[in-house]
C-alpha cells in the first residue's frame, strides 16, 4: 500500500489533478464544515449576487454535524454525513472555487461532471468512526449561521485528517470500481 499523499488547502488545480480514486491522503490546514441547510443558504447568497461568509476559492467542505464539544476537546464526534443531500448544491460551488468535498455515499452524475469541468475532488471519511475523527481536529469555529446549530459552517483546522479520493477529477468513482473488481472476483470463483 502506497504512503497518503498530503494535502494542504486552500488546493489549486496541480494539486487535484494529480490525485486519482482510491489514492488515500491526509490534510492538514483549514477545512470548512457545512450540510445541507448551510449549502442552500450559500446557494441563495449566489443566486442574490450577493457576498458569501467565507471564500470558496481552493476550499474543502466537510459534510458534517458535529457533536456538542466535551469539555477539553476543540469538537464532539465528527463523523461524515451522507453526501447526496448536498448535490443539489455542490455543483454550483464548484464552480464557484470550491476544490473538494468529504463525506460518505456516492455523488450525483451532475456532481461528478461539476467536478471534471473545474478540477475538484470528492474524499469519503470513514463513517462510524467519528470519534476518532475529531481527534485529527485541532480547533473549531463558527463562522457562519450559528443559527443552524450543528449545522452551522464552522472553520476547522486539522492536522493529518484522513481521506480516500472516491471521485477524481478525471470522472473515476471509487464506489464503482469497486464493485466491478469484486464481480470480477466472484466471476473467476464461481466461473
Amino acid at each position: 500500500m502506497s504512503e497518503p499523499i498530503i494535502l494542504t488547502p486552500p488546493l489549486k488545480d496541480e494539486d487535484v489533478s494529480k490525485l486519482r480514486a482510491g489514492d488515500r491522503v491526509l490534510i492538514t490546514g483549514t477545512v470548512y464544515t457545512g450540510r445541507d441547510a448551510a449549502h442552500k443558504r450559500l446557494v441563495d447568497l449566489l443566486d442574490e449576487g450577493k457576498t458569501l461568509p467565507i471564500d470558496l476559492e481552493g476550499q474543502i467542505i466537510y459534510f458534517v454535524g458535529p457533536t456538542p464539544t466535551r469539555p477539553g476537546k476543540s469538537i464532539g464526534s465528527a463523523g461524515p454525513t451522507t453526501s447526496y443531500r448536498m448535490d443539489a448544491y455542490s455543483p454550483i460551488l464548484i464552480e464557484r472555487g470550491l476544490k473538494g468535498m468529504i463525506g460518505k455515499g456516492s455523488r450525483s452524475q451532475d456532481v461528478i461532471d461539476a467536478m471534471v469541468r473545474h478540477k475538484a475532488i470528492y474524499f469519503a471519511a470513514v463513517g462510524g468512526a467519528a470519534a476518532l475523527i475529531s481527534r485529527r481536529i485541532e480547533s473549531c469555529e463558527v463562522v457562519a449561521y450559528e443559527d443552524l446549530g450543528p449545522e452551522a459552517i464552522r472553520k476547522l483546522e486539522v492536522k493529518d485528517f484522513p481521506a480516500i479520493v472516491v471521485n477524481d477529477c478525471e470522472g473515476n468513482d471509487l464506489y464503482s470500481r469497486g464493485v466491478e473488481e469484486y464481480a470480477l472476483d466472484e466471476m473467476e470463483v464461481n466461473g
